[in-house]
């Protein structure tokens, strides 16, 4: 065999190691996303989705209990969401709710009577102002500059102010360590301890480098997500378009999950 000369080795190190730190950077986007969305300490970024008060339209027309039971495997798989089989433990992101206990006194007898066997989609609705944000102590829970509701669990001392404040029920305590519940682990996104709160974050992660929340995307176009304050984006079309309801609006929180019904 002929022998390799020193310029040919050189170079073929150089393409190879050029190789790998591509590799290492790719992979480690969305981690070093995921970590900045659970912090705030957010890069810019050319290829982060615009808007200033994302939301979402779900069309419940087009979901069903066995559709909202993929989208809660896709998201919880993703987050590391524990698979705590005790109901009063339980971690939840995204979860299926009645009709009626969802929109709990805001409902008229025969919308309730039309969708009292149906299950809906419910999650944190990341208002616009959110009590749950106002009332911790250490401002582990803030909103972003695009009005996403996220948690920095390291801040998080488990004072459950924010789990007592909202009204939608969207938020989960660790009361066991949620590293024991995890058949397996997605190292793009951090894991919890035991102590500390979490919910839904919109996939903050996601769209920080340009991506849709991943339920947006497992649920083949039944839900929509976009920038609230844009008349051009398709949120807002379609709730331009068609009769939508959000959760208990009386209370000023001015939730920004719509639903088409």
């Amino acid at each position: 065999m002929e022998k390799m000369s020193r310029r040919k080795f050189l170079k073929l190190g150089t393409l190879c190691a050029a190789g790998v730190s591509a590799a290492a950077i790719g992979a480690s986007s969305v981690a070093s996303a995921a970590t900045t969305a659970t912090t705030g300490t957010y890069q810019k970024n050319v290829k982060r989705l615009k808007g200033t008060a994302m939301g979402m339209v779900i069309d419940m027309r087009e979901i069903d209990s066995e559709k909202i039971a993929e989208l809660q495997k896709v998201c919880h798989a993703f987050h590391n969401v524990p698979n705590v089989p005790n109901e009063k433990d339980e971690v939840k992101w995204i979860w299926a709710e009645k009709y009626v206990n969802l929109f709990a006194g805001e409902t008229t007898e025969r919308l309730a009577e039309k969708f009292a066997d149906k299950d809906f989609v419910a999650l944190c609705n990341h208002c616009e102002s959110p009590v749950c944000v106002r009332v911790c102590p250490t401002k582990a829970t803030f909103t972003n500059d695009q009005g996403i509701v996220l948690m920095d669990m390291h801040r998080c001392i488990g004072c459950r102010n924010c789990m007592a404040a909202c009204p939608y029920g969207a938020r989960s305590f660790n009361f066991v360590n949620p590293r024991d519940y995890l058949d397996e682990v997605n190292y793009a996104y951090p894991t919890r301890m035991k102590g500390v709160v979490e919910k839904c974050n919109f996939c903050a992660e996601r769209v920080a480098v340009g991506q849709l929340p991943l339920c947006v995307e497992a649920a083949g176009g039944a839900i929509s997500f976009g920038d609230l304050n844009d008349p051009e984006s398709k949120v807002s079309k379609l709730i331009a378009e068609n009769f939508t309801l959000q959760r208990k609006i009386n209370l000023g929180t001015k939730p920004k999950v719509y639903y088409i019904i």
